[in-house]
């Protein structure tokens, strides 16, 4: 039996659909206007943003096509052991199939292989299924946000040790 997805390193052929994944499913969320992920510089050209050392994003495929995605990076502004967990989105196909769960537990792996101790990840009122993902994967809330991710709109923090 064929699995239902497949995960695998970001490609530069992976770009546009992985900006158009951002694209679709942020406004999904409401999560379109200023101080959200979509805006980031690095949405239009993520294998290249990726490649730097300390850094690492996953592409998830169903069927032999980019579906999802979602990569770590250290935090912004904040202390050396610290990452954050970064643009981790599903387009409706995937969602369900256990896709999150495998994506997660690949990214803090890599996380943890790449010395992290600690990671971070924020979001926003309305990411239900997102955030119960974070619980299940031993994330706890925080009050405020950490570093400089300059993602000003987001309302809800989370972090887990590694």
């Amino acid at each position: 039996m064929k699995p239902a997805f497949q995960i695998r390193l970001i490609e530069a052929r992976d770009d546009a659909a992985v900006a158009a994944i951002i694209r679709a499913v942020m406004p999904e969320f409401g999560a379109d206007g200023p101080g959200f992920a979509i805006h980031d510089p690095e949405v239009a050209a993520m294998s290249g943003a990726y490649a730097a050392p300390g850094r690492v994003y996953y592409v998830v495929e169903r069927d032999g096509v980019v579906a999802g995605g979602g990569g770590i990076a250290a935090l912004e502004g904040s202390e050396p052991d610290l990452c954050e967990l970064r643009k981790m989105y599903f387009l409706p196909l995937l969602r369900g199939l256990g896709a999150g769960t495998a994506l997660m537990r690949r990214c803090l792996d890599a996380a943890r292989s790449l010395g992290y101790r600690r990671c971070y990840i924020e979001t926003l009122t309305g990411m239900d299924a997102a955030q119960a993902l974070y619980l299940r994967s031993g994330f706890t809330p925080l009050r405020a946000p950490l570093g400089r991710t300059g993602h000003f709109a987001c309302d809800r923090y989370f972090i887990r040790a590694l």
